[in-house]
């Protein structure tokens, strides 16, 4: 699917212009095109961004490719960006990673992506409805973009920290196996949010800093503001971290005290039982062949037997071992 928005400089609007149609677009110093480009075959796309756009070769590659980490390329009249959105399912404990091309030049901004983004629905449909937002430049419209992706962010790490503080309550009340399985799953997640939240960080900082023609530096602020909610974002994530890793030590930690009380529970069970199996070894529970027989004696090797445990048990009540 191709979309396209246009304001001209005479402050007229459209949509669905056809690509032929496009170059009028672009000498429009003064206009704004937005081309959002999804789902498409890459042989079109390629011949699109090649020929109308004059875009290099290795951008339109790495543009067709899903593979890369959060970047920012300056080539001159135009800047090529890589953004990523986050999706993330608190029943399964994923965390799936929504890429995002952007191409920004001086009026226009060509968006491409292999699968639906609802951030790019929403300013798609906050421009048609408020067209006073394509008067600002197609860089304030980028603008617009990363920052409705980075407030996207914000939900995922609280359902996140939910799933933290769910798991915590569960350590400390049955902890099994799964218990285990979630932990590491949760820092695997948090290990995959920081390898996002850190380059785009670093691209969000190259556009608030850095000198890029086709960005008004009156807009800089509020990439610089979008940096700023990133480095909150990384400071939080880097909490969520340690929570985990604490979660995981409380795990082994309860685990093994939860051992020591089984295997201190055995060895005093062993410890009763010892001078019984003494006692009955001794006498060989036969009292008509030795040498004091006698009716009482019976009775005496059985009280012994009762009271010596009972007896260890009030003794290792009274030293608190148990």
């Amino acid at each position: 699917m191709i979309r396209t928005m246009y304001r001209s400089g005479k402050g007229g609007f459209t949509t669905d212009i056809p690509s032929s149609h496009w170059r009028v677009a672009l000498r429009d110093g003064e206009g704004v095109l937005w081309v959002d480009i999804s789902q498409e075959p890459p042989e079109a796309i390629e011949k699109l961004l090649r020929d109308i756009f004059n875009f290099h070769p290795l951008a339109i590659d790495d543009a067709l490719r899903q593979t890369h980490v959060p970047k920012i390329d300056n080539w001159g009249d135009y800047a090529y960006a890589v953004l990523h959105g986050v999706a993330y399912d608190s029943e399964a404990i994923k965390l799936g990673v929504l890429e995002l091309d952007v191409f920004l030049g001086r009026n226009y901004l060509v968006t491409h992506h292999d699968l639906p983004l609802a951030v790019v629905d929403r300013v798609w449909s906050s421009a048609c409805t408020d067209q006073r937002r394509l008067e600002r430049g197609a860089d304030f419209l980028l603008y617009d973009l990363v920052d409705q992706l980075t407030a996207d962010y914000m939900p995922v790490i609280d359902s996140i920290d939910d799933t933290v503080d769910r798991i915590e309550d569960e350590v400390f009340d049955k902890p099994t196996r799964n218990t285990l399985n979630t932990i590491f799953t949760l820092k695997r997640v948090a290990l995959q949010m920081r390898r996002i939240i850190g380059p785009q960080r670093e691209v969000l900082n190259r556009l608030a800093r850095d000198s890029y023609t086709m960005i008004d530096p009156a807009d800089r602020v509020y990439y610089r503001d979008v940096y700023d909610h990133l480095v909150r974002l990384a400071d939080i994530n880097e909490s969520l971290r340690d929570l985990i890793s604490g979660a995981l030590d409380t795990y082994l930690s309860v685990t093994s005290n939860r051992i020591n009380e089984v295997m201190k529970v055995l060895t005093v069970i062993s410890a009763l039982f010892m001078p019984l199996a003494f006692l009955s070894g001794f006498f060989g529970m036969n009292f008509t062949t030795i040498p004091f027989d006698s009716p009482w004696l019976l009775v005496f090797a059985l009280g012994l037997m009762v009271m010596t445990p009972v007896v260890m048990f009030l003794l290792f009540k009274r030293r608190g071992w148990m």
